[in-house]
Parts: structure tokens; sequence; C-alpha cells
């Protein structure tokens, strides 16, 4: 399997996850909303990573870690603006699995905050598939 055809794969699942965050947003389950947006980024960034490594992506979940084990690969200029973005993600991933933690993210994740994540990781999905292969 080429570079191009592993991150074809990811990028399978970035479409599903994207699309499941939307079925999420629509049902009102709003924690699993910015839970999907993190897993959409993530897997973006890790079929990227592949892309310009050649190497599997690293077991890691924190967006801004992954996307710095091959910044010396691509220059992809990650602003503060973006920083901040990716660890509210992560923090979605790594807390959603702790019961008490989920509560209190559940509790303090409403409606207008799931949006801005969406509309966001949609966003930032357009900006990071500028990086991506193109296909000829």
């Amino acid at each position: 399997m080429t570079n191009e055809e592993k991150f074809e794969y990811w990028l399978d699942r970035v479409q599903y996850d994207l699309d499941s965050a939307d079925v999420m947003y629509n049902g009102g389950r709003w924690t699993y909303v910015v839970f999907m947006c993190q897993q959409t980024v993530e897997k973006l960034v890790k079929g990227l990573h592949i892309y310009y490594t050649g190497t599997e992506a690293p077991k890691l979940h924190d967006i801004n870690q992954l996307l710095s084990r091959f910044s010396d690969k691509v220059p992809i200029e990650i602003d503060q603006e973006k920083r901040d973005f990716f660890a509210v993600l992560t923090s979605y991933y790594l807390n959603n699995r702790y019961a008490n933690y989920k509560e209190k993210l559940s509790a303090a994740t409403d409606k207008q905050f799931a949006e801005v994540q969406l509309d966001k990781t949609k966003e930032i999905v357009q900006w990071l598939m500028t990086f991506a292969p193109s296909k000829d």
C-alpha cells in the first residue's frame, strides 16, 4: 500500500467521523459532537503524518503533539488560535474516557459550544486538506 493509499484510507475515516459529528449535532448529543470533531482532526493529521513521513502514525491523541511529529517535513504553520483549538478538542478525547470528567464536560457543553467546535473543525479540515496529496 502506498503512502497515498494509506492517506486515502484515513481520509475515508475523517469523512465518516465528520458526518457522525453532524449526526450527533442533529441529535442534540453535544459532548459527542466535540468528541467526533476531535476524532476527525486527529485522523486527518495521522493521515498527513503517514503521507509525509512514510511511517505509521504514533499512537497519540494529542493533536498538537501529532502535528509536531512531522512539522519538519511540511511547512504547516500553526498559530496560537489553532493550537488552543486543538487543545480543546484533545481534552474531549482524553477526558471523555473518564466517567467523572465526562459528566463535567457534558454539563459544560451546550449546543452553542458544540456548534462553534463543529464549524471550526470543518474550517480546519479544509485548511489541513491544502497539505494533502493532490489527486491527479
